[in-house]
């Protein structure tokens, strides 16, 4: 069965000019520093490991951020063939370096086929070279002539390097801010009044999820991002952790509290610069990637997005 599976691979390889049979036998054997002010995007990705909280704390628990990946993988769906199914093999053998866009172990073939061989596919001796091309998944080696030397994916990226590319496909930026009491010169909190915080018109680039793909070295990877957390610091010295995008206030609630996402502050903002709050939303995210056979996590934070709000005694407003 292998060895007609090999005929039937090689002869439409050969049949698209990709690839020559050769004469001779068969062998077995992929912490944002800094953000645009204007827009929230992410301009620097740093990722960070997840880490559990304090007793009490959500902490960053989740997903935790994995590895790079294999550069070198093999893949034959594109052959119709499922077994061996894809994923990652050592980037050199015997039979030479692994090159993903081949599918194959490559090496020169010495000596090189005398002038007029077919193996040239009408070129001269000296314009290119001709090389072995091997699978050992389906026991296949052919001869291929290519101008310059197959590329060599162990020099290449790393699945996680090209999920790198997709993310950036995504273009996250932080939330907008929906905050009440609202920013404004004519707002005001009451200290000891519910705050509620959320995600404003929130979209599959600010909170997800959104799936984005990208090729690079004979790699194909699918990432998929979504936020984890949104981290809310009040600018009291207290931090607020929402695993959701939390619930806009309407007037209808009243003085109630926010189910998911809120504060209540215990002073007034009368010291702070400007006499008021500077409340910073930083959104965590975790974004999965797929490809070349294998999977991986990447943790991403820092989308940050600020708003100053103003909050004062119940007994000076009433005066």
């Amino acid at each position: 069965m292998r060895s007609l599976v090999a005929r039937v691979v090689a002869t439409s390889l050969a049949a698209a000019g990709l690839l020559t049979l050769a004469p001779g036998p068969s062998y077995a054997d992929p912490v944002c520093q800094v953000t645009d002010p204007e827009t929230g995007v992410c301009l620097i990705y740093v990722e960070v490991p997840g880490t559990p909280g304090d007793p009490g704390d959500p902490g960053d628990e989740g997903p935790t951020d994995t590895g790079t990946g294999a550069a070198c993988s093999w893949d034959g769906t594109d052959q119709g063939i499922t077994k061996p199914p894809p994923g990652p093999v050592p980037c050199s053998s015997k039979y030479g370096y692994w090159s993903n866009g081949y599918n194959c172990y490559i090496s020169l073939l010495d000596p090189q086929p005398p002038a007029g061989d077919p193996n040239w596919q009408g070129h001269e001796p000296g314009d290119g070279a001709v090389y072995t091309c091997y699978q050992p998944q389906t026991d296949l080696l052919i001869w291929i002539w290519s101008a310059d030397p197959p590329p060599n994916s162990g020099a290449g990226p790393t699945p996680r390097e090209v999920a790198q590319i997709a993310i950036e496909q995504m273009a996250l930026r932080a939330i907008d801010i929906g905050i009440t009491p609202e920013p404004g010169e004519d707002s005001i909190g009451i200290v000891g009044m519910p705050v509620w915080m959320w995600a404003a018109n929130p979209d599959s680039h600010t909170v997800g999820p959104i799936t984005e793909s990208a090729s690079a070295g004979g790699i194909t990877v699918t990432a998929t991002a979504q936020v984890h957390r949104i981290t809310w610091d009040m600018g009291d010295g207290t931090q607020i952790i929402c695993t959701t995008a939390g619930t806009p206030y309407n007037a209808s609630y009243g003085k109630q509290q926010s189910p998911d996402c809120g504060h209540v502050y215990a002073k007034s903002s009368s010291t702070k610069s400007g006499g008021k709050y500077t409340v910073t939303a930083s959104s965590d995210w975790v974004i999965t990637w797929d490809g070349a056979g294998q999977t991986g996590t990447i943790r991403l934070n820092g989308l940050t997005r600020s708003v100053a709000i103003a909050v004062g005694e119940a007994q000076v407003l009433v005066q």
